[in-house]
Protein backbone atom coordinates (compact mmCIF):
# COMPACT_ATOMS: atom_id res chain seq x y z
CA UNK A 1 0.00 0.00 0.00
CA UNK A 2 1.28 3.56 -0.63
CA UNK A 3 -0.27 6.77 0.32
CA UNK A 4 0.17 8.72 -2.76
CA UNK A 5 -3.54 9.13 -3.60
CA UNK A 6 -3.61 12.30 -3.36
CA UNK A 7 0.20 13.65 -3.37
CA UNK A 8 -1.13 17.67 -3.62
CA UNK A 9 -3.49 17.16 -0.03
CA UNK A 10 -2.21 19.82 2.19
CA UNK A 11 -3.80 20.12 5.94
CA UNK A 12 -5.41 23.53 6.34
CA UNK A 13 -2.90 24.10 9.57
CA UNK A 14 0.58 23.50 8.90
CA UNK A 15 3.53 24.79 11.19
CA UNK A 16 7.39 24.50 10.78
CA UNK A 17 7.96 24.20 14.79
CA UNK A 18 8.26 20.61 15.82
CA UNK A 19 6.82 21.72 18.88
CA UNK A 20 3.22 22.13 17.79
CA UNK A 21 0.32 20.08 16.76
CA UNK A 22 0.09 21.70 13.33
CA UNK A 23 3.57 20.10 12.59
CA UNK A 24 4.36 17.30 10.00
CA UNK A 25 7.82 16.44 9.25
CA UNK A 26 6.51 14.42 6.41
CA UNK A 27 4.84 17.08 4.04
CA UNK A 28 7.44 19.40 5.36
CA UNK A 29 10.19 17.29 3.94
CA UNK A 30 8.60 17.23 0.15
CA UNK A 31 8.87 21.75 0.27
CA UNK A 32 5.65 23.65 0.78
CA UNK A 33 5.17 26.95 -1.39
CA UNK A 34 3.29 29.68 0.35
CA UNK A 35 1.44 32.33 -1.85
CA UNK A 36 -0.18 35.38 0.70
CA UNK A 37 -1.86 38.19 -0.99
CA UNK A 38 -0.87 36.88 -4.25
CA UNK A 39 3.16 37.16 -3.31
CA UNK A 40 5.15 34.16 -2.26
CA UNK A 41 6.55 33.92 1.00
CA UNK A 42 9.36 32.13 2.03
CA UNK A 43 9.43 33.18 6.06
CA UNK A 44 6.08 31.78 6.69
CA UNK A 45 6.50 29.71 10.15
CA UNK A 46 2.36 28.49 10.14
CA UNK A 47 -1.00 29.25 8.20
CA UNK A 48 -4.04 28.49 8.25
CA UNK A 49 -5.89 28.38 5.02
CA UNK A 50 -9.89 28.37 6.17
CA UNK A 51 -8.60 31.47 8.77
CA UNK A 52 -6.80 33.23 6.08
CA UNK A 53 -3.79 34.08 8.06
CA UNK A 54 -0.05 33.48 8.15
CA UNK A 55 2.43 33.66 10.90
CA UNK A 56 5.48 35.44 9.17
CA UNK A 57 9.16 35.31 11.28
CA UNK A 58 10.68 38.68 11.62
CA UNK A 59 14.25 38.61 10.28
CA UNK A 60 16.69 37.05 12.80
CA UNK A 61 14.87 38.24 16.16
CA UNK A 62 14.58 35.60 18.26
CA UNK A 63 12.56 35.37 22.11
CA UNK A 64 14.76 34.95 25.07
CA UNK A 65 14.01 30.57 24.71
CA UNK A 66 15.08 30.79 21.15
CA UNK A 67 12.27 31.00 19.33
CA UNK A 68 11.70 32.91 16.23
CA UNK A 69 9.60 36.33 16.86
CA UNK A 70 6.59 36.63 14.44
CA UNK A 71 3.86 38.36 13.44
CA UNK A 72 0.49 37.19 12.28
CA UNK A 73 -1.17 38.94 9.13
CA UNK A 74 -4.55 38.03 7.55
CA UNK A 75 -5.17 37.58 4.25
CA UNK A 76 -6.12 35.15 1.36
CA UNK A 77 -3.63 32.12 1.62
CA UNK A 78 -2.23 29.56 -0.80
CA UNK A 79 -0.26 26.38 -0.39
CA UNK A 80 1.03 23.90 -2.37
CA UNK A 81 3.82 20.84 -3.15
CA UNK A 82 6.77 22.73 -4.68
CA UNK A 83 7.83 19.05 -5.89
CA UNK A 84 4.12 18.93 -7.49
CA UNK A 85 4.58 21.83 -9.71
CA UNK A 86 4.82 21.16 -13.55
CA UNK A 87 6.96 23.04 -15.78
Amino acid sequence: MTDETSPTALPDRLSVNPRSPYYDEEILAKGVGIRFKGEEKTNVEEYCISEGWVRLALGNKVDRKGNPLTILQKGPVEAWIKGAETN
